[in-house]
């Protein structure tokens, strides 16, 4: 267990601070959630950095890496969601889509796992990380911005629908990048020959 793996499994300590925070009536909370949030997600970056610099790259790292991502962003909109009255019903659907991606692109790491393979995080991946990030933070910020200074108006609704135009392009990305790994790793669902049986 060292120090970039450490970082790795901060990010879901982070998650249920936030959840806390989000569900705390009390003014400035979301905006402290906001500001843990920002700090999770700048493990992602944190974590890689130093296990490249000081050569601490291990497998445990790699899958440990893509999943506390997972855990983070699929429990933030899961969260997000869960705020009465704050996002519009069909995101429901849309949280549900990358939830159905991540649990079917973590299947397929278990199985490469039990082959010997580990899947690193591919680049399509990442990016679409960095947009449910996005999405998320500028709907955190909109919310804190109702909940915490009472702002309401055009610019809170601009702020709002940005983040949900971020969100909706995010899910894509996740279809998108999900369909890449089903693509490249396909052959890992199909059945190990036996080679004894071609002697």
């Amino acid at each position: 267990m060292n120090l970039p793996n450490l970082l790795s499994l901060s990010r879901i300590a982070f998650l249920f601070l936030i959840a806390a925070l989000l569900f705390l009536n009390v003014k400035g909370a979301v905006m402290a959630a906001l500001v843990c949030f920002i700090i999770a997600a700048l493990t992602d970056w944190a974590d890689g950095y130093v296990a490249r610099r000081f050569k601490l790259i291990t497998d445990f790292g790699k899958l440990m890496d893509a999943l506390a991502d997972k855990v983070l962003m699929v429990g933030m909109f899961v969260i997000l969601v869960s705020i009465p009255g704050f996002l519009p019903r069909w995101s429901l659907f849309l949280v549900l889509i990358i939830i159905g991606r991540e649990f079917l692109i973590t299947g397929l790491r278990l199985v490469a796992a039990s082959r010997g393979v580990v899947l690193a995080a591919e680049k399509g991946g990442k990016i679409k990380t960095v947009f449910q990030i996005l999405a998320a933070s500028v709907l955190l910020l909109a919310l804190s911005l109702a909940r915490d200074f009472g702002m309401d108006g055009v610019v809170l609704k601009t702020l709002f629908w940005t983040g949900m135009g971020l969100f909706v392009f995010a899910t894509g990305l996740t279809l998108q990048s999900g369909a890449t790994y089903l693509t490249k790793y396909w052959f890992l669902f199909k059945p190990v020959e036996n080679e004894n049986s071609q002697k």
